[in-house]
């Protein structure tokens, strides 16, 4: 499987939470509760202790300021630093509803809100710390806080049963909204590195592909000098042919400097009309240039080419489609036991190419999972331990052959179910480790 460790090397980058987002978040937040003292004071006449409220709220401004100030807004924060921002924030907010009602209050609800922050943003353990924090201040809160503000004269008596709903309340929805927001940042930060490792493959291809009009070029521009150097050496073969000492080498030297010139002519023709059959791959070629690579492995490769009599399929060479195939059979050989199969059948529509080995397979569990970015199948957990892949080889060479249009369905039965990939690589079996990769033969791209 490919290894990407650079990839793992900076993913602490993106538990680095910008500063400026964090503060201008706090800025609405200040401006938030700074409207809700004045109407619920001034606007409704409730009795509230507004100086403790202005006091708390300005502590926040007051560490806006400081961090302002203090670093600039590109900074990022690391792990340990924003959880240290976002606990203020906990207990700020919940300083606030301890003087204006407690858990009883209908805003207790955003004390939740660092916590979903932290989720999206910040490494599980932390997150887990601040969750632990909130609970703790939802619980003190739930006992111990001064009278919701209410009209003059009136106390308003909370039933306790309410207070215990709305605690399990807002700690429920604290939870799950944590857990979905950790779920889909994940998601999308293992999406965006498998797409950018993708990414490179493809540039990696595109340029070993350009490296064939400069190969042209070189060959070119060697070709008059190269031409010298054969003139004299023939000139060196008629005058030296009857020296026994010098026979031997200058013989030698023309022969190889032919061989250079055959070299040359056919760099130099790659990309004429002259050569385009060099653009074209038929079948067997294009198994034979996947398995040859891993032939020296120990394992033994058979191929196979079943028919229906229609002639052998021919298309143009698709590095895409090398890659991919080639990645799924890297995989099998490095889990097989001693054999590996490569089995090909073909018709006038399409051509089905199956890899399969006799490992360990995959567990249905894993099946199921198999071809999404990240996910290592149970065999590399079994028999790969300390591997550096990141479980993307099977995502990106899924991904490249999808873009030859394939189209995926699963087949056969629930233990031993096999996916048919037009150009793709998601079908496997629990018993073997079988991969099919089928590919519309009218798009001329495999087949």
């Amino acid at each position: 499987m490919t290894n990407y460790e650079p990839f793992v090397d900076n993913l602490s980058i993106r538990h680095r939470l910008r500063l400026s987002t964090l503060t201008r978040l706090r800025w609405l937040a200040v401006a938030g509760q700074s409207i809700a003292v004045i109407i619920i004071a001034h606007g409704y006449g409730f009795p509230m202790p507004e100086l403790f409220c202005f006091a708390m709220i300005a502590c926040s401004a007051w560490l806006n300021i400081f961090l302002s100030v203090r670093f600039p807004p590109s900074h990022h924060l690391p792990p340990a630093g924003a959880t240290a921002v976002l606990s203020f924030d906990v207990i700020q907010l919940a300083s606030l509803l301890f003087m204006t009602g407690g858990i009883a209050n209908p805003f207790s609800v955003l004390i939740c809100v660092p916590v979903v922050i932290s989720a999206a943003s910040q490494p599980v353990r932390y997150t887990a710390g601040l969750g632990l924090l909130t609970v703790a201040c939802l619980t003190l809160i739930a006992f111990f806080s001064l009278p919701l503000p209410w009209h003059p004269g009136v106390t308003l008596e909370i039933p306790f049963l309410l207070i215990a709903g709305n605690w399990i309340a807002i700690v429920s929805t604290t939870a799950f909204a944590a857990v979905y927001a950790f779920q889909v940042s994940a998601e999308a930060n293992e999406l965006a590195d498998a797409l950018t490792s993708a990414e490179l493959v493809l540039q990696r291809e595109h340029h070993l592909s350009a490296l064939d009009g400069l190969a042209a070029a070189a060959a070119h521009e060697l070709g008059t000098p190269l031409a010298t150097i054969s003139v004299v050496a023939r000139e060196m073969q008629k005058t030296l042919a009857d020296d026994p000492r010098y026979a031997e080498d200058v013989q030698l030297l023309v022969s190889q400097a032919e061989r250079c010139r055959d070299i040359l002519r056919r760099l130099s023709s790659l990309s004429t009309t002259e050569e385009e059959h060099m653009r074209l791959l038929p079948l067997d070629s294009l198994i034979e240039e996947i398995v040859e690579p891993h032939r020296e492995f120990g394992i033994r490769i058979s191929v196979n080419r079943e028919g229906d009599g229609t002639p052998e399929p021919v298309g143009l060479r698709n590095p895409g489609i090398l890659y991919g195939l080639g990645n799924i059979l890297e995989n099998a050989v490095d889990f097989a036991k001693s054999e590996v199969r490569v089995n090909s059948r073909h018709d006038l529509q399409s051509v089905t190419i199956t890899v399969s080995d006799d490992g360990p397979g995959f567990s249905p569990d894993t099946l199921a999972r198999i071809g999404l970015p990240f996910r290592r199948s149970g065999r590399d957990k079994a028999e790969r331990q300390g591997a550096g892949g990141l479980g993307l080889g099977l995502f990106i060479a899924k991904s490249l052959l999808e873009r030859s249009g394939a189209e995926r369905r699963r087949t056969g039965a629930r233990r031993q179910g096999n996916h048919h990939l037009a150009a793709g690589a998601d079908g496997n079996r629990a018993g073997s480790g079988k991969i099919q990769a089928r590919v519309n033969a009218l798009d001329a791209k495999l087949v």
